[in-house]
C-alpha cells in the first residue's frame, strides 16, 4: 500500500494566537492518528506562485489513514481553535 503525505501550506496567518492554539493540539492529535511530522518550517526558498510561509508535511501509511486522522475528533477540536485564524491550503497526496 502507497503512502500518503497531508501538505499543509499556510496561505496568510490573521490570528497567531489562534495559530498557536491549533498548534498545541492539532500535532499531537494527528501523530496519535499514525502521522509523522516530515518537514514544517517557512520555506527555504519558493519558485513560481509559492508563498514563503509555514509549510507543513505530514507521512501517513496510508491515504484513508490520513482522511481519518483529519476527520477524527481530536483533530477537528484543532480546527475548532484555529477558527478563522489562518488561510491554508491542505492536500492529502498519495505517494507513488
Amino acid at each position: 500500500m502507497a503512502k500518503a503525505y497531508w501538505i499543509n501550506a499556510v496561505r496568510k496567518v490573521v490570528d497567531p494566537e489562534a495559530v498557536a492554539a491549533y498548534a498545541k493540539l492539532a500535532g499531537p492529535a494527528l501523530q496519535a492518528a499514525g502521522g509523522r511530522f516530515l518537514a514544517r518550517d517557512v520555506p527555504a526558498v519558493t519558485y513560481e506562485a509559492a508563498i514563503k510561509e509555514r509549510t507543513i508535511l505530514i507521512e501517513f501509511d496510508s491515504v484513508e489513514q490520513a482522511i481519518a486522522a483529519h476527520d477524527s475528533a481530536a483533530y477537528q477540536e484543532a480546527l475548532k481553535a484555529l477558527g478563522n485564524g489562518a488561510e491554508r491550503d491542505v492536500r492529502i497526496v498519495q505517494g507513488v
